[in-house]
């Protein structure tokens, strides 16, 4: 599977999570986030979480809240659980950009 089909696989995820879990659905409540996957190797991809719900991925680069980079190997490790972001970040292999709250709520995506 590509870095494009996880990516599109882990929206759909997300979006069923915020669908069952109210807690989660209430932490999302008036957060409106431009997400940018940018892969050193393959493009670039985005997407948006606005009124609780995460947007269908796209192709291209924009500006975004929340900036993602690495590669397709890493990005296709952290969704095999083959590699912790925390590992990846430490080891360069993995960039993310965003606030602190961000941060967290990110974690909830991955």
């Amino acid at each position: 599977m590509g870095v494009k089909e996880l990516l599109e696989d882990a929206i759909e995820k997300f979006n069923r999570k915020v669908e069952e879990d109210e807690r989660i659905a209430s932490e999302l409540e008036g957060i409106e986030r431009t997400i940018v996957v940018r892969l050193k190797d393959d493009g670039a991809y985005h997407f948006r979480i606005e009124n609780k719900k995460a947007s269908p991925l796209q192709e291209g680069d924009v500006d975004g809240d929340i900036e993602i980079i690495s590669d397709s190997e890493t990005i296709t490790a952290l969704f095999n659980r083959e590699i912790g972001p925390m590992k990846a970040i430490a080891t360069k292999r993995l960039k993310i950009n965003a606030s602190i709250q961000d941060m967290l709520r990110i974690r909830k995506f991955f």
